[in-house]
Order: C-alpha cells, then sequence, then structure tokens
C-alpha cells in the first residue's frame, strides 16, 4: 500500500479494525456508564490490589496501576501468569480480567485466589468466568461482547476506576473520564483520523519511518510503562511487527551501552521515545542525552508527546497515538490488522495437549 486513500484501506482493513479505533473516545464515555451501574460492593480492610489477567485483559490493569502510581494508598500489581504470588491472601482484592471469560492462565490464577481467600471481583463479556460468578456469588462487572480484547482497553479499565473511586480508595475521576474521551476525539478528528493528510497526521508519518525496521520504544517508567506495553502489543498484533521496549531511567544503567553492536544492523533500527511534561527533570535530561547517543550510531529517534490534560487523559492519548501507528502500519504491510492467526494456532495447539 502506498497511499492511505479510503479505498486503500477498505482493500486491506477487511475486519475493519479503523473502525474500532475509531470508536475508542466513544467506548471511554460507555465504560463510565458501566462503571456508574456497578454497585460500591467492596469489602473493607483489603490492603493490595492484585489483577490477574493477559494480554488485552491486562492492559487495562497496567493502565490502572500506572495511573494511580501517586495516589492510591495500597500496592496494585498485575499478575500474568496460571499462579499467583504468595502474598496473595485474605486480605488483598483480587480482581479477574478475561474478555472471553475463558482464558485458561486467568482461570486458573482465580481458581486458587478463591482457595486463599482472596476478595474476588471478576470483568468479563461472558463464558467459564461469568458461570464462576454466578455460581460463587462474587461481583462480576459485564463488558459489551464482539470486540477483539485488545480493543476493549476502556471498557477493562475505567468500570475499575469508578468502582475504586466509589469506595473512597481514590478521589473522584468522572471529569478525568470526560476530559480523556473528549480530548482523543480532538486528536483523532485533527491528527489522527484518515481524512487527515500525511504531512500532518503523526501516526501516518511514525508508520511509514518504522515500516521495515526494527523497533525500539522507550518511555519514563513511573506512569508510561504501560504506553511501552501497549505500542509492543499492537504493533505485534495489528502491524504483525516485532518490537521491542525498555524504560527511563533503568535503561540508562544497562541497554545504553549495547546501542554499538552488531554494527551492520544499526541501519535497520528505529527508536521511538514517548515523552510527557510529567516526567521527572532528571529523566527529561536523560532523554536528551541518550538520544545523542543513539543517534551517533545512524539510528533514527522519533520523539511521540501530548500537551494538555491531566495523567489520564496524556497516557489514553499516547497510547491512541501507538494504536493509529499500528493501523498505518499494518496498512502499509498491505496486512488485514484485525486476525491474529498465531495466537490462534497457538490455542488450537495447547487444546490439543
Amino acid at each position: 500500500m502506498k497511499d492511505f486513500s479510503a479505498e486503500s484501506i477498505r482493500s486491506i482493513d477487511k475486519s475493519k479494525m479503523l473502525d474500532l479505533i475509531l470508536d475508542f473516545p466513544r467506548q471511554i464515555r460507555d465504560a463510565k456508564i458501566i462503571g456508574d451501574k456497578c454497585e460500591s460492593s467492596l469489602k473493607k480492610g483489603f490492603n493490595k490490589i492484585v489483577f490477574t489477567g493477559l494480554g488485552g485483559s491486562a492492559i487495562g490493569a497496567d493502565l490502572i496501576r500506572a495511573y494511580l502510581h501517586d495516589e492510591c494508598k495500597i500496592p496494585i500489581m498485575v499478575n500474568r501468569d496460571y499462579t499467583l504470588p504468595a502474598y496473595v491472601d485474605k486480605e488483598t482484592l483480587l480482581i479477574v480480567s478475561s474478555y472471553s471469560g475463558n482464558t485458561e492462565e486467568t482461570l486458573s490464577a482465580h481458581k486458587e485466589g478463591v482457595k486463599k481467600g482472596a476478595d474476588v471481583i471478576a470483568i468479563t463479556t461472558d463464558g467459564k468466568l461469568k458461570k464462576r460468578a454466578e455460581r460463587d456469588g462474587f461481583p462480576c462487572i459485564l463488558i459489551p461482547k464482539g470486540l477483539p480484547p485488545r480493543c476493549a482497553l476502556g471498557y477493562s479499565s475505567i468500570p475499575i476506576i469508578t468502582l475504586l473511586s466509589k469506595s473512597g480508595l481514590i478521589g473522584n475521576k468522572d471529569k478525568e473520564i470526560e476530559e480523556a474521551s473528549m480530548l482523543m476525539e480532538k486528536l483523532r478528528d485533527e491528527v489522527l483520523s484518515p481524512k487527515v493528510e500525511e504531512d500532518k497526521n503523526i501516526g501516518k508519518r511514525i508508520a511509514r519511518s518504522i515500516q521495515n525496521k526494527y523497533v525500539i520504544i522507550y518511555a519514563a517508567n513511573k506512569h508510561f510503562d504501560v504506553v511501552l506495553t501497549r505500542w509492543r502489543g499492537q504493533l505485534a498484533e495489528n502491524a504483525k511487527t516485532i518490537s521491542s521496549t525498555h524504560v527511563f531511567p533503568e535503561m540508562n544503567h544497562n541497554e545504553i551501552m549495547g546501542w554499538r553492536h552488531p554494527a551492520n544492523l544499526m541501519k535497520d533500527l528505529a527508536v521511538i521515545m514517548i515523552r510527557d511534561s510529567g516526567d521527572h527533570p532528571r529523566v527529561k535530561k536523560r532523554m536528551d542525552i541518550s538520544r545523542s547517543i543513539i543517534q551517533k550510531e545512524g539510528v533514527d529517534v522519533v520523539e511521540v508527546s501530548c500537551e494538555g490534560g491531566g495523567l489520564l487523559s496524556r497516557i489514553f492519548l499516547l497510547i491512541y497515538i501507538g494504536d493509529f501507528v499500528s493501523l498505518y502500519l499494518a496498512l502499509l504491510n498491505n496486512i488485514d490488522p484485525t486476525p491474529v492467526d498465531s495466537v490462534t494456532y497457538l490455542k488450537k495447539e495447547l487444546a490439543k495437549a
């Protein structure tokens, strides 16, 4: 694909991933309504929150953890495995997230959490997890069906944020959620939409600059590691493109030394630095110096940032840019973004075991 005309997009994006991405801001508002309808039934006395989930069902948990880093007084952790950490106990709020309700790792971890006496809340569309909730009587937040799990980020995060707010664990987030949706719409319509020409469209420009490159993405650790996880996942699932990520300041203590060899591969690399106005001043300086070190090796460095809005808005906006980049890169690669055939094959093979 050489251009981003409507006809070209339709010919490749047969499963209409573009429509789902364009709808993301509306999903944020819809997810808020779902959260508002949830009863605040959290038990008192838990001293930690553990999410368990995989893939698209876990990214919402990452977002919540990152967003509440400076506000929530108890630890929030995200588990991506068949088993739970030893510290999960009767004083744990265990939030079990599986879009399908049938994720085998998540169901296994849930079963262990019940044995440990954790207070369980589920978020799902259907499946075995919903049936367990109906059988055992634990709260279950039902979200709309029919989406690829990675396209349900609003549904997997906003209702939980709203529920935590109702419980008094964090402040009221109504204004922040509405702002995020509004600013995402503005960014979509003015910058990211296919209707916006490439010279003014950061999503299209980045996609073209990283095509046929191995991409390394960096950001500050405190609030934006979730953005890295999302970009990496979206590039893989939508654009079928492998990439890697690392965080500041940690990468300055190891990975920065790797920007020398293999020397013959440097021409095939591209770096994206995700920056935020709220980054620590020393992290900002570290990013500047690291950029110059990498550029000396002949590697292009693209910086991505967004100005204005609160922390929740900025996290969602940076994620939204990555979603469009992955879509446009898929189109450039002549790949329908939606199908995940390798994941489907892997699940079928596992079912035989």
